[in-house]
């Protein structure tokens, strides 16, 4: 899986091969990828549940320290959102390559659809819309629903970006924390902004 996910973050699916995959993972059995995964698909959706998995411990603690208030501001929601997909990119050390292969998924509908699908299910996330009917209460379906795509878009494919970077030096390795929580911050106060102007929410 790590080495799937290796080569598909820096070639994309479509220039890697299941077989290719066996062998640079030093699989003397040609089959042994399929054998375990049946297909690309499946590889590819057991990657992305051990790091939704991940996130989910660092959501779940976030959403649960802040739920017993019943309201949360903006900066609240959003910070529920992103913080710990950040805090994942984090431990995960450098280099990395999730931000690259998560960026791979979101441009091919069945695997974006099935990752939006597995996210929404998380507890976390189930009980952040429990305690956050502002955020969607009073608001047009379709305008929300291409809000949430554009958080999506700008958050993967900046986390993609970063994790490039350093990957490739363009950002110090010894500076990385600092860099993942100063993206984190920023893209807080981005997708604030963002909410702000096309839903008019100040709460």
């Amino acid at each position: 899986m790590r080495t799937a996910e290796r080569l598909y973050a820096e070639h994309g699916f479509a220039g890697v091969s299941v077989r290719q995959i066996g062998e640079a993972a030093g699989q003397r059995n040609k089959s042994a990828v399929q054998y375990h995964f049946h297909n690309r698909d499946e590889l590819i959706k057991a990657i992305l549940s051990r790091h939704i998995a991940a996130v989910e411990r660092h959501r779940i603690a976030m959403v649960e320290a802040l739920a017993p208030s019943g309201a949360m501001s903006l900066d609240d929601r959003i910070g529920c959102v992103i913080l710990p997909t950040i805090e994942h990119h984090i431990e995960l050390g450098t280099p990395s390559w999730y931000g690259r292969f998560l960026a791979q998924v979101v441009v091919e509908p069945g695997l974006r659809d099935y990752a939006i699908q597995e996210t929404l299910g998380t507890p976390s996330l189930r009980r952040l819309q429990e305690i956050d009917s502002p955020w969607r209460d009073g608001h047009d379906p379709e305008v929300a629903a291409q809000r949430d795509a554009m958080i999506r878009q700008l958050t993967v494919h900046m986390c993609a970006e970063l994790e490039y970077d350093l990957a490739h030096g363009r950002v110090p390795a010894s500076s990385a924390e600092q860099s993942w929580r100063r993206l984190g911050a920023h893209l807080i106060r981005a997708v604030c902004g963002l909410s702000t102007a096309l839903l008019g929410d100040r709460s």
